[in-house]
C-alpha cells in the first residue's frame, strides 16, 4: 500500500497540477530550489502522522493547504482545516507548525503537518503536497543531509543521530545522545585547535626565523604541542574497538561439552525459544545467533555445537564452526554441568578451552571468560568441587533460575569492559571512517617529527589538521556522505 502510495505523490510531483480554482499567496520565484517533504513519523496507522516540508515553496505549501489562512506565528502550533490545494476538497483537520529558516532543523524554511494517522489521511495529505509546484518528495535522509549542509549539523553529529534512531538498547542510546551532542566533535575541533597553535608557531618561525625578537623556543612549544596530541590519539585508537561494539554489538558465544544446558542458556538470556533443548547429545550442530538485549548492551549471542570428538560429518562441521566462532567472541561463556565436573568430556573441555583462556586473559588478551556451572538444583551440596584455578566461576540452574541475577550483573561488568561505558570518560570512537582519521592524523605527525625541513614540517602539520577537520566535516567526498546518509528513512 505504502509503496503505491509513494508512486502516486512521485506522479503528482512530477506533473503539473490541474487548473486549480483558487491560488494561495507567496508562490516561489522561478528557477528557486526544490522543497522536498515526506512523512517523518512511522507508517501505519497511529494517533498522529507527521508530514513536514523543507525549502524555499515551505511557505507557499502551508498557505496552499490552509487557506485562507495566512503562515502561523514562528514555532507556534495552530489548529487549521487541510484542503486540497486544487479542488478545494476537506483533507483533514490538523496542527501546523511554520519555522522560518535559518532557525529551523535543516536551516531552510520549513513546515510541520500533525494529522490524524489514519492511512487515507496520510495519502491526502501527501498527494496534496505533491500537487503544489516547487515539491517533491523526499529521498532517505535528505532532511538531515540539508542540516548537515547549512552547518546545523557536523558529520559525527549526523552519525549520532543515525544511531540515535536505530539505538536499540539503554547504552547505545546514552552513546549516541552524546555523539549527538556535539562531544566527539567538539573533542576532535580542539585537537585541531592544538594543531593551529602548533602550525602557526612552525610558520612564524620559517617567516621569521631570523628575527632577532623571535623567541628561541617558537618550535619548542610546537614540539610540544604535537607530542601531547599524540598522547591522546593514541589513547583513543587503542580503545579495543570498545565503541563500535557499542554501536554494532559485542559478540557473546556460549560452548561447552555436550548436555550442558547452553541452549537452555541461550533461550533464558534471550527470553524467547532460539535453541532445541533436549537430553540427547549433539542436538545442536550449527551456530545459531540471535541479537539480545544484555543488561542494557547489545549482544549478538551465538549457541554453538557442543565441543567433542564428533559422531558423525555433520556434528563434526558443527564443532569446528564451534571453535571458529570461539576465536571471534569477545566474549565466552563457558558452560559445565555443575553435577558433572569429573566426567571426560567436562575435563576435556575444562584443559583445552577454560583453563587456556584464562591463561591468556591473565596475559592482557582482550578476549574475556566467564565459567558458568548451571545445574546447581542436582547438587547435593552448594560447593561443585571444582579446581581452585578455575575460579571465580557462576552458579546457576537454568531450570529454576537460581543464580541468573548474579550472571546479568557478571556480564554487565564483561560487557561494560568490552564496550566501554558511554555514560563515563570521553567520547568513543563508534566508527572505522573515525579510526581511519585518527591513525593518518597520527602518521602525519610522525612525518612531522622525522622531518628535516621546517617547512616540510609545517606541511605535515596541515595534512594532520586535515585529517581531524574530515572527521567533522567529511572533507567534501560526496562518497562518503552518501554512505552515511543511505541509512537514514525517509522523512529524516
Amino acid at each position: 500500500m505504502w509503496r503505491g502510495l509513494w508512486i502516486l505523490v512521485a506522479r503528482a510531483a512530477r506533473g503539473p497540477c490541474r487548473p486549480c480554482t483558487r491560488q494561495g499567496s507567496g508562490a516561489p520565484a522561478p528557477g528557486s530550489g526544490a522543497t522536498i517533504f515526506a512523512l517523518s513519523s512511522g507508517q501505519g496507522r497511529c494517533g498522529i502522522a507527521v508530514i513536514r516540508t523543507s525549502g524555499p515553496a515551505s511557505g507557499h505549501a502551508l498557505r496552499s493547504l490552509t487557506v485562507p489562512w495566512d503562515l502561523p506565528p514562528a514555532r507556534r502550533a495552530c489548529l487549521r482545516l487541510l484542503t486540497d490545494p486544487c479542488s478545494g476538497e476537506p483533507l483533514d483537520r490538523a496542527l501546523v507548525l511554520w519555522f522560518p529558516g535559518p532557525q529551523s532543523f535543516t536551516g531552510e524554511d520549513c513546515a510541520e503537518f500533525h494529522v490524524h494517522g489514519g492511512p487515507a489521511v496520510v495519502s491526502g495529505v501527501l498527494q496534496a503536497l505533491g500537487r503544489v509546484p516547487g515539491l517533491r518528495p523526499a529521498e532517505a535522509g535528505e532532511f538531515t543531509r540539508r542540516a548537515f549542509a547549512h552547518g546545523k549539523l557536523s558529520l559525527t553529529e549526523v552519525e549520532g543521530l543515525a544511531d540515535l534512531i536505530h539505538a536499540e538498547t539503554e547504552v547505545q542510546r546514552r552513546q549516541a545522545l552524546r555523539q549527538l551532542d556535539g562531544e566527539l566533535g567538539d573533542l576532535c575541533r580542539g585537537w585541531a585547535e592544538t594543531l593551529t597553535k602548533a602550525l602557526a608557531h612552525v610558520e612564524a618561525y620559517i617567516d621569521f626565523g631570523e628575527d632577532d625578537n623571535l623567541e628561541d623556543s617558537v618550535l619548542e612549544q610546537a614540539d610540544s604541542q604535537v607530542q601531547g596530541l599524540e598522547v591522546a590519539l593514541n589513547a583513543h585508537l587503542h580503545d579495543a574497538r570498545r565503541g563500535q561494539r557499542l554501536r554494532l554489538g559485542a559478540h557473546v558465544v556460549v560452548t561447552g561439552p555436550p548436555n550442558a544446558g547452553k541452549s537452555s542458556l541461550v533461550n533464558l538470556l534471550s527470553r524467547k525459544p532460539v535453541s532445541i533443548v533436549s537430553p540427547e547429545p549433539g542436538t545442536t550442530r550449527d551456530v545459531l545467533e540471535t541479537p539480545v538485549d544484555l543488561a542494557g548492551f547489545p549482544v549478538l549471542l551465538s549457541d554453538t555445537a557442543g565441543l567433542r570428538e564428533g559422531q558423525g560429518p555433520v556434528e563434526q562441521e558443527g564443532v569446528r564452526r564451534a571453535r571458529e566462532r570461539l576465536e571471534q567472541a569477545d566474549l565466552i561463556l563457558a558452560v559445565l554441568d555443575a553435577s558433572d565436573l569429573a566426567s571426560p568430556s567436562s575435563c576435556n573441555f575444562l584443559d583445552t578451552v577454560v583453563t587456556p583462556a584464562i591463561a591468556q586473559s591473565h596475559n592482557g588478551n582482550s578476549q574475556r571468560l566467564l565459567l558458568v556451572l548451571n545445574k546447581s538444583d542436582l547438587l547435593l551440596a552448594g560447593d561443585p568441587g571444582l579446581r581452585p584455578e578455575l575460579s571465580p566461576h557462576l552458579l546457576m540452574s537454568c531450570l529454576t533460575g537460581e543464580g541468573l541475577d548474579g550472571l546479568l550483573e557478571a556480564l554487565r561488568k564483561e560487557l561494560t569492559a568490552v564496550c566501554g561505558d558511554p555514560s563515563t570518560g570521553p567520547p568513543l570512537l563508534t566508527r572505522a571512517r573515525h579510526k581511519h582519521h585518527l591513525q593518518s592524523c597520527l602518521e602525519a605527525l610522525g612525518h612531522y617529527k622525522q622531518a628535516k625541513d621546517v617547512a616540510l614540517a609545517a606541511e605535515a602539520l596541515r595534512i594532520a589538521r586535515g585529517h581531524l577537520a574530515c572527521l567533522t566535516s567529511g572533507g567534501g567526498t560526496e562518497e562518503i556522505l552518501d554512505i552515511i546518509f543511505r541509512d537514514f528513512c525517509v522523512g529524516k
